[in-house]
């Protein structure tokens, strides 16, 4: 795991809800210094507190840990969604057609 990775996501979306680490230290109910070297890449923390940090940040796993993880269904639903996102309407209709037919052909096979 690249603990520097994590540190710098998790205090990168700290910063962006403008949480002080104190602030978020008190959500997941762990002393500041500790927050701070998980931030720092010296710690890594524990399973309930790295929950903790994702429920306080309102983040997904996937979020904090994307340096670690290599291509998954998160990833590339992501994907798709950012590919969505950056198409005509007239476009997502057919790539949605598309993706029904396919949908129902393999339901068909089974």
């Amino acid at each position: 795991m690249n603990v520097q990775g994590l540190g710098k996501q998790i205090k990168s979306a700290r910063n962006d809800r403008r949480l002080t680490a104190e602030q978020l230290a008190e959500l997941c109910n762990i002393n500041s210094v500790y927050l701070r070297q998980i931030e720092g890449g010296v710690k890594t923390p524990s399973l309930p507190v790295f929950i903790d940090i994702c429920n306080a940040l309102g983040v997904s796993p996937d979020y904090l840990l994307q340096d670690d993880l290599s291509t998954n269904e998160i990833s590339q639903i992501r994907e798709v969604e950012a590919l969505w996102e950056t198409t005509s309407p007239s476009i997502q209709n057919i790539a949605l057609t598309i993706l029904k037919s396919v949908f129902e052909q393999e339901k068909s096979r089974n």
